[in-house]
């Protein structure tokens, strides 16, 4: 009865584990393929705060995006 109660237990840890790493993986293919934030992105979001960024400027603003991912 406990070893049936440890089993079960173990089941669970062992699939939590192995369902987090699966899981960690496919997002970071994910984010890959498809970045939350582009130049364009970048480019729209300064033209609504009512100035022209120039392609220095948003350049520079990807590269500190990265770093911080």
């Amino acid at each position: 009865m406990l070893q049936d109660v440890l089993l079960v237990l173990l089941g669970l840890v062992i699939g939590a584990v192995a369902g987090f790493f699966i899981c960690k993986t496919y997002m970071q293919k994910y984010f890959k393929k498809n970045p939350p934030i582009n130049e364009k992105m970048i480019e729209t979001l300064m033209s609504g705060m009512g100035r022209k960024p120039s392609q220095k400027q948003v350049k520079q603003l990807m590269q500190q995006m990265n770093k911080m991912q």
